[in-house]
């Protein structure tokens, strides 16, 4: 009897239990349709990066050395001097053509040096980049980072294509789409002004950012091939370099994928001719 009654006790605690539940969901739901929340200026305002076509596109894409050694440029005299690119080695060059003179030649002219110990007075020092060298980064800790950048800290570029929707798109749309803050944004929203020291960028999530734009003018980088420089041709090829530092190996990949998926249809076939010389002069 006794257990009769906790049981019947436990029912109806438990009822009771989902019926405030309910009563608190059902206030939350009913606030949320009387007032909804009011759009915010990054939810409005916010871009969606443009479109972006790179050789390296698709499963039949390749990579345009001559674009990569381009973009690899834009990065070494803008880029470099903020963010780092610490999970490549100055040997992993020579996969867009360069050759193991240029890449010993690009690491030892590297304005960073790596950081090492002087073996005769134990005391820190450096020396210059060999190949085997992964790029050095542009600041000591980010103590010294954020003091350097209004008090963000730059962010690695090496797997940044693969780190952002939108990807290769995502930066080349970021890097061209500074502008002055729209008249309407601040009509319909007088507290979004953009805060002293950022920048106004609507393919940024919240449309303001520390770093300025870092391709103002056609021309900031000289190309070695003769391209001309424009911003959006600058944007484009740092955009295809950083899609391979990402993923250096997606067209091996892809090739290795077209060898198995030829083996399989072959493997099919096989199959397939085999059970139809087994089974030719059965009768069902």
């Amino acid at each position: 009897m006794v257990s009769l009654v906790l049981r019947y006790l436990n029912y109806l605690i438990g009822a009771a239990f989902t019926f405030v539940l309910l009563i608190a969901l059902w206030g939350t739901v009913s606030e949320l349709i009387t007032n909804p929340p009011a759009e915010s200026a990054a939810e409005e305002y916010h871009l969606e990066p443009k479109p972006l076509h790179l050789a390296s596109d698709g499963p039949f894409g390749h990579w345009d050395k001559q674009q990569l050694q381009r973009g690899f440029q834009v990065y070494k005299e803008v880029c470099s001097a903020c963010h780092s690119l610490r999970h490549v080695a100055f040997r992993d060059l020579e996969q867009l053509g360069y050759t193991g003179p240029e890449v010993k030649a690009i690491a030892e002219q590297w304005q960073i040096e790596q950081p090492d110990v002087n073996p005769d007075t134990g005391e820190a020092d450096t020396r210059p980049n060999r190949p085997a060298d992964h790029f050095p980064l542009p600041f000591p800790n980010e103590v010294a980072a954020k003091a350097a950048n209004n008090n963000a800290v730059p962010p690695d570029l090496s797997l940044m294509v693969k780190a952002r929707e939108g990807g290769a798109a995502y930066i080349h749309s970021l890097i061209t789409g500074y502008r002055d803050q729209p008249k309407e944004l601040l009509a319909q929203f007088p507290t979004a002004k953009t805060p002293p020291g950022l920048h106004y960028n609507p393919y940024f999530p919240t449309l303001n950012l520390a770093m300025p734009p870092p391709l103002t003018s056609a021309g900031q980088v000289q190309y070695a091939d003769g391209t001309e420089a424009t911003v959006d041709q600058m944007a484009t090829d740092v955009a295809a370099f950083l899609t391979w530092t990402a993923e250096p190996d997606k067209i091996k990949r892809h090739q290795v994928g077209y060898a198995a998926v030829l083996f399989i249809l072959i493997f099919c076939g096989l199959t397939f001719g085999a059970y139809k010389n087994i089974w030719r002069d059965k009768k069902h």
